[in-house]
């Protein structure tokens, strides 16, 4: 590690990856490469990201092909391509005006212009609407990869977890701080975390951003979409304003306190545990609300916590919802 921080600039070596920063007092990156243990973190460990990126992005990709869409259509979802408007001038250019479907006036205007019947019109501009955005086939893919990778992550973690005595008792983690052995377990469970959210910041560009549950609302499941959303709510809620206070932030602000004393980073790790708990308070109360309202309405609505239209209202077609419109 000192190898490695000698690369960096000067300024950034002593502002941050100075020892005293990181490491407990009388405790320096010398002392935990002549220690015993035969694993400990390096700062080239990070440069392996980029090569496990990649190859999580290849897996995803292998897994939409082969595995998720064959699935999508063992559950009847429709995977056909969403159709596309016949290509006219006329209309492309108001469409690119205005991106909406136009006024009642307006549309009569251009039936005239076209010698189009009036409803053809309003058909076009539904169509227009609707074929830049994913089809169902792609929302499901990319709902299914994700669920798939968090299910593994929660399952490889607690198997490894059950295992340690730091899960059952939390001051476990303090005790001969920082000398302790990087598992492989642990390394390959941090390595695939950092690769798959990096995969994700390539590829939110083009992602779609739906939640998991979202599978059941595709295949038209409404009732398991609905328990999912009511499991969803319970273990987030739990998880983040129960067991991540009780655990988490109690460990690290009194036990490791306790246990080896304050130092640098111990201040700043804290801010952090507290920012993200007044988030995860914000975010459950979006979540409460929602199920207020899936309660009152009869189904899950859309997700207050995302500013994308993911309402299950929009997943229709043009063509149901034209129907809808002119019936």
């Amino acid at each position: 590690m000192m190898e490695g921080s000698a690369r960096l600039p000067l300024w950034l070596s002593i502002s941050v990856w100075d020892e005293s920063f990181w490491l407990p007092h009388n405790v320096s990156r010398t002392q935990l490469e002549d220690s015993q243990n035969p694993l400990y973190p390096r700062l080239k460990d990070l440069y392996f990201i980029l090569p496990w990126t990649w190859a999580i992005y290849m897996l995803r990709l292998l897994f939409e092909r082969f595995i998720a869409t064959p699935f999508a259509k063992f559950l009847g979802i429709d995977c056909r391509p969403i159709q596309k408007a016949q290509q006219n001038i006329v209309l492309e250019k108001v469409f690119k005006d205005i991106t909406t479907e136009p006024g009642k006036n307006h549309l009569t205007r251009l039936a005239k212009q076209l010698d189009w019947d009036t409803k053809k019109v309003i058909q076009w501009f539904k169509l227009r609407r609707y074929q830049d955005k994913p089809s169902l086939l792609t929302k499901f893919c990319e709902s299914m990869w994700k669920f798939t990778f968090y299910l593994w992550a929660f399952s490889f973690s607690f198997y490894y977890l059950s295992k340690s005595s730091w899960l059952w008792d939390s001051r476990e983690c303090w005790y001969n701080y920082p000398f302790h052995e990087l598992s492989s377990e642990v390394y390959i469970h941090f390595m695939m975390e950092f690769a798959f959210y990096g995969s994700l910041i390539f590829s939110q560009f083009f992602d779609v951003k739906r939640k998991l549950a979202k599978m059941a609302n595709y295949a038209k499941w409404q009732n398991l979409c609905n328990v999912f959303f009511l499991m969803f709510a319970v273990v987030f809620i739990v998880t983040r304003l129960v067991i991540y206070p009780i655990m988490s932030i109690r460990s690290v602000f009194f036990e490791s306190w306790e246990i080896i004393g304050p130092f640098k980073i111990w201040g700043f790790i804290n801010l952090l545990l507290i920012t993200l708990l007044i988030m995860h308070i914000y975010w459950s109360h979006l979540i409460i609300r929602m199920v207020f309202k899936a309660f009152h309405k009869g189904k899950v609505s859309k997700d207050d916590r995302s500013d994308v239209d993911s309402s299950s209202e929009d997943e229709d077609q043009p063509e149901q919802n034209a129907h809808a419109k002119t019936s």
